[in-house]
């Protein structure tokens, strides 16, 4: 007779897995504007059903914590219960015996700091101050507003024109975030309830690539006014084409020799081919926008001439200037910022590092663009060295993993701590300083010396791209608002004590992503619109096809493939391959239309006009 058995998974306990699975891409999936509270008592229904029962605290006073929240949404509470609530949560917090009571206790605790005034709303008014102001979740996720399933409906049926006429209603460059969007919009896809999210970026790129040349909107009646826009990046060139749409005539003022900003002169041809670039910006000059280049704010010209020659002026210079590291040694021949090292390379002044060991401090999306680049400039070894781990770094994981590939080394939680140069103050390598991983501080972990020896990686050029500044200066001399190098304005992108004067983009918010800077312009275009005494509307009218009413079997989603490895690195072509027209329309054909079926119908779901 055997004295031990192999365990085996009962069948109860293999759906119950699944279960887990199935919950967490519903959680992955779940759209915003929910209530807090709904959702608090919700998961802490599913931590009060994990407990084993052993210990007081997580057994009775979790079940104590969830009638009281029972009690708040029905409506059977006074505002007493919120101190009762808090000293039960900091109860259990201190005498539960493990993570499963203390830490469901501590989403209550933060819940009842974090959303206090939903809390009071639901005891004193009997509601919920939270609603669907989009119920389509990609919608509500694209800081643009861009009608998604609508041009994904449009690209199912083949009308890819069409497609793009539909998005630059929200977004002049769908050519463009069709190659290097973050695409914020998949976050929350529905279609994560069934398998995975539909990929909405390269839907996009696919609508780009198959319409061909399509021609912009016409412009509405001039109505004489004038509008400077400085800087020609995505920002000023999204409010500039809105702007002309709307009758007012905008000229843009660029201190580089072509238009698109760190589009163009940060982000490498291999990721953003620049003649697709020129796509987008052309369509927008075709509007009847005016460019000057080779005018450099605070030098060629002033803030204040501008006010006293156009009725109203935006300040959308973007974050163009590098940060230092403060070490010793920075200012050695060979180092370099990762933003010059870019611009150069995107004027065709690229440095030559054939044979060369390069170091890039940073773990950015410009530091990868950094590292891939030099690897295409013919360097023998390229290092990322980051003071965190790979899994802390901001980069996208997809651009982290082609770095890899192309056979750049990762060398994490390691700080510099100074340059070592020869006897000519040429770069000879980097000393760093062993790291260790720490206390997680505001949900990052942070990290602290291990107490070893320094390490000097040998190289004989180091890029920085630990961050970016704006050269915001003149802007400050000339009154505008101005803390720690951020421009400071209200939430509708103006100055209380600058009337006719906006800014927007990073040189407001800080460094941010492309399509984000695109949002910000689309209420900074409407703003200065209504300061100029107008109000206009932008709208399309593409008609969006009805939705395909079959059903909606599980279905892989359509990835993006990529060049070889061996053939990308010896050039700038561009890294990724666009889908086939197959399966585009199979990847289209897996939305779930949220816009149509669910609340999406009833509210919001598709807007118009804006």
């Amino acid at each position: 007779m055997s004295r031990l058995e192999i365990p085996m998974p009962n069948r109860a306990q293999v759906v119950v897995e699944q279960l887990y699975k199935d919950l967490e891409r519903r959680i992955e999936a779940s759209p915003s504007g929910l209530c807090p509270i709904d959702m608090s008592k919700a998961f802490l229904e599913l931590c009060h059903a994990q407990t084993c029962g052993k210990c007081v605290p997580c057994r009775v006073g979790l079940r104590q914590l969830k009638n009281m929240i029972s009690d708040v949404l029905n409506g059977r509470a006074a505002l007493e219960i919120l101190d009762e609530m808090k000293e039960t949560a900091l109860s259990i917090m201190e005498s539960a015996d493990c993570a499963i009571g203390y830490e469901a206790a501590n989403m209550v605790y933060k819940g009842l700091i974090g959303f206090h005034d939903e809390y009071v709303a639901h005891i004193e008014l009997g509601r919920c101050n939270c609603n669907y102001q989009q119920p389509v979740p990609c919608v509500s996720l694209c800081p643009a507003g861009v009608d998604i399933p609508g041009y994904i409906a449009l690209v199912r049926e083949g009308r890819y024109k069409d497609a793009i006429r539909l998005i630059r209603k929200d977004n002049p460059f769908p050519t463009t975030c069709g190659f290097i969007c973050e695409h914020p919009c998949e976050a929350r896809c529905r279609r994560n309830m069934i398998d995975d999210a539909i990929n909405i970026r390269g839907l996009k790129r696919m609508a780009a690539d198959l319409a061909g040349k399509v021609e912009p909107p016409g412009c509405q009646p001039s109505t004489g006014k004038k509008v400077a826009i400085v800087g020609g990046g995505p920002g000023g060139l999204t409010t500039a084409y809105y702007l002309q749409l709307m009758g007012h005539q905008v000229v843009v003022y660029e201190m580089l020799p072509k238009l698109g900003g760190m589009l163009r002169y940060g982000i490498p041809n291999y990721r953003l081919p620049k003649n697709r670039l020129d796509d987008d910006i052309n369509a927008i000059l075709e509007t009847g926008v005016q460019v000057k280049h080779g005018l450099r704010i605070g030098i060629d010209i002033t803030i204040n001439e501008l006010r006293e020659q156009y009725d109203a002026v935006l300040i959308t210079i973007g974050a163009s200037t590098d940060k230092k590291l403060g070490v010793e040694g920075e200012d050695a021949d060979g180092v370099i910022s990762a933003v010059q090292f870019l611009r150069d390379v995107g004027k065709g002044n690229a440095i030559d590092l054939k044979g060369q060991e390069v170091c890039v401090v940073g773990g950015g999306n410009v530091s990868m663009d950094a590292v891939r680049t030099a690897v295409r400039l013919g360097a023998k070894k390229v290092t990322i060295v980051y003071r965190r781990r790979v899994a802390d770094m901001t980069a996208l994981r997809d651009e982290i993993e082609g770095a890899i590939a192309e056979g750049v080394e990762v060398a994490t939680l390691k700080a510099p701590v100074r340059i070592e140069t020869d006897n000519d103050y040429s770069t000879r390598g980097l000393w760093v300083r062993p790291q260790m991983i720490s206390n997680i501080r505001n949900g990052r972990a942070s990290v602290k010396d291990t107490g070893e020896a320094d390490i000097l990686i040998p190289c004989t050029t180091v890029i920085v791209a630990i961050g970016q500044d704006i050269e915001s200066q003149h802007f400050a001399d000339a009154g505008v608002p101005v803390n720690r190098g951020v421009i400071q304005t209200g939430r509708h992108g103006g100055f209380d004590l600058l009337p006719g004067v906006f800014a927007g983009g990073d040189c407001a918010t800080g460094p941010a992503t492309v399509i984000k800077a695109i949002g910000a312009a689309k209420v900074i275009a409407a703003n200065i619109d209504e300061y100029l005494g107008f109000h206009h509307v932008i709208q399309s009218d593409v008609d969006v096809p009805s939705p395909n009413m079959s059903d909606r079997n599980p279905c892989g989603r359509v990835n993006m493939t990529e060049r070889e490895v061996c053939q990308r690195v010896c050039d700038f072509d561009g890294v990724e391959l666009p889908m086939s027209e197959a399966e585009c329309k199979q990847e289209a054909s897996r939305c779930l239309h949220c816009d149509h079926f669910g609340y999406g119908i009833f509210k919001g779901g598709r807007k118009t006009v804006w």
